[in-house]
């Protein structure tokens, strides 16, 4: 299923795949270029000149994983619909191959940012396994979030387009294109109910200042994870058997 739902992105297409090199390639070279060398946006406290794309991407990158597997997952049981009504198989696979097929994209497009990271010198050092267990949680969070809205989707169509809206707001309220230090004091405390600030922070500590995460910060967004994914799991149970009939 992963290897089809891969090779169905890119059908009809005389490049194929190599879109899925060019494309991510094509957002690095865009923030590198007009942000950091044509519209001179530099970091609060940095001045080398690249600090503002390494910041970007570190931030962007994984939050486009994220928002990528969400919106996969709201639609997930309604994609398949004409395949669950015609086949028995465990429902929960479904969403485990959104994940690997999500996954296997964001690998490629991490790829090409570490060698980047390295033509330019600014490869983390060891620091850089912390994203292995960042990426765990981030995932988590997005699965158990994305499971519960795709089941609802099945029965109320409302919920998969009001987390298109959600999304966007979310992406602005998370400091991913600018610095969380330029909002007003004020406004700072909007940040601490956002399970994605953490975790934004943890991918700039290790990719612009060469720091592990701070994990303690992490540990709410792993309990919401833990518990969402309860309620992901309850509800799917409680709702499976109607599903087929609502697709």
């Amino acid at each position: 299923m992963v290897k089809r739902d891969f090779k169905s992105r890119y059908l009809n297409s005389v490049l194929g795949s190599v879109w899925s090199v060019i494309q991510p390639l094509a957002i690095i070279l865009v923030y590198t270029l007009i942000f950091s060398q044509i519209m001179g946006a530099r970091l609060p406290g940095e001045n080398n000149t690249l600090a503002y794309s390494i910041y970007l991407c570190a931030g962007l990158l994984p939050w486009n994983y994220f928002n990528e597997t969400l919106l996969r997952l709201q639609s997930v049981f309604l994609d398949q619909g004409s395949l669950l009504k015609k086949v028995s198989f465990p429902r929960t696979s479904l969403p485990i191959f959104i994940v690997i097929s999500v996954t296997i994209n964001f690998v490629i497009i991490s790829t090409l940012y570490i060698i980047f990271l390295l033509f330019i010198g600014r490869l983390p050092g060891w620091e850089i396994f912390n994203v292995v267990p960042l990426l765990f949680i981030q995932q988590l969070f997005a699965l158990g979030l994305g499971l519960i809205v795709g089941t609802l989707n099945v029965f109320f169509r409302d919920v998969g387009h009001f987390l298109g809206i959600v999304l966007q707001f979310w992406s602005w309220l998370t400091p991913i294109v600018y610095a969380k230090s330029i909002v007003p004091e004020s406004m700072q405390g909007i940040y601490k109910w956002n399970p994605m600030v953490p975790i934004t922070e943890g991918f700039h500590s290790i990719f612009l200042y060469n720091k592990a995460p701070n994990y303690s910060s992490l540990l709410p967004v792993i309990l919401i994870s833990i518990a969402l994914l309860l309620i992901a799991y309850y509800t799917f149970k409680k709702l499976d058997k109607e599903m087929v009939d609502e697709l």
